[in-house]
């Protein structure tokens, strides 16, 4: 590996600059990407390895980020535990959780059975390589959100209603979910990703006494069972938790853009690495504003334990490359 800038930050060495990744980096924003899009469907795109590799390798030969992550999507693990699973363009599910009997039904999965086109991709990605390649998968309550609801909620009345109405039947949702999710990761560490990331994006609709409760038990678990490779966990909106998160055993927190990085790690102690925390909204912007808040971003890093620069969520379809081309460049030194 030419460039390991990412694990040498995730181990808490000092290096020479921040390492940069974006979240969603591969995607509709580039004209690569909707080419390739243009032929297949997304549920195909994700289930073939050569395609599912060309776009994961875009915007490393475009952009030359410091690491690369599987391009797939967090669904993609619940098809095979049973939940028919569309995406219209956003996800659709025919036959929502809404009971025990419901998520008995439910199978936990077997990476190398259901999902070996994601283990395949994995290691024609491997193969390609010079950067580290990011694993991931969603959390098992922001999985839980799309499985109960049935598709994207503003509310999510109906998750918290089955939360706390059928305890029963949440905690063998969320244990099959959190197997099935220990099995996942771990099947695309052992096949060369030194780096998995667990993506919680809609943990911030809940209380924190509610994440105590019923989330943290289950990301605690998931977390404490992966071997071999650093663990990044991404909480959306996650900073009134910092009395759970603080009890993690992750290398790496990720940020959202609703706090300073210094204040994040004022609240969890400086006990991790912190990714983050741009938003996405700012490539948009001029690139004085996005070189000024970069610069501040940077700034801020340099004072916590670790930084990993990143955007506080997924990059925006309609952002313009220019601008993302402009941010590598800056926070890799390039421009000023």
């Amino acid at each position: 590996m030419k460039n390991d800038l990412l694990l040498r930050v995730l181990n808490a060495e000092k290096v020479e600059r921040q390492p940069i990744w974006l979240m969603r980096q591969a995607g509709r924003y580039m004209k690569e990407y909707r080419d390739v899009r243009s032929k297949v469907t997304f549920l195909e795109l994700c289930k073939t390895p050569e395609l599912a590799c060309e776009v994961t390798l875009q915007p490393i030969r475009a952009f030359g980020l410091d690491a690369a992550i599987v391009f797939s999507d967090i669904l993609i693990p619940i098809e095979p535990m049973g939940v028919e699973l569309d995406f219209n363009p956003a996800p659709v599910i025919a036959n929502p959780i809404r009971s025990k009997a419901d998520a008995e039904k439910l199978t936990v999965v077997d990476p190398y059975k259901d999902l070996n086109f994601v283990i395949e991709t994995v290691k024609l990605l491997v193969s390609k390589l010079d950067v580290p390649l990011i694993g991931f998968s969603g959390a098992p309550f922001t999985l839980a959100c799309y499985m109960v609801e049935g598709k994207g909620s503003k509310n999510f009345d109906v998750i918290k209603t089955f939360m706390r109405n059928d305890e029963d039947g949440y905690r063998i949702l969320m244990e099959k979910l959190s197997d099935s999710t220990i099995k996942y990761l771990q099947a695309q560490i052992d096949n060369g990703c030194p780096v998995v990331q667990i993506f919680d994006t809609w943990a911030g609709v809940l209380s924190p006494y509610d994440y105590e409760k019923y989330v943290f038990p289950y990301v605690d678990y998931i977390i404490n069972n992966l071997k071999n490779a650093k663990v990044i966990y991404f909480a959306k909106n996650g900073a009134t938790f910092f009395n759970s998160l603080k009890k993690l055993k992750c290398d790496a927190l990720g940020v959202d853009w609703s706090v300073t990085l210094e204040d994040y790690a004022k609240l969890t102690d400086d006990k991790f690495v912190l990714q983050g925390n741009m938003d996405p909204t700012l490539l948009f912007a001029s690139k004085y504003k996005i070189r000024e808040m970069a610069k501040t971003i940077i700034n801020e890093g340099k004072n916590i334990k670790g930084h990993i620069f990143n955007l506080g969520h997924g990059i925006l379809p309609q952002t313009p490359v220019e601008n993302v081309e402009f941010l590598v460049k800056y926070v890799k030194g390039e421009v000023e």
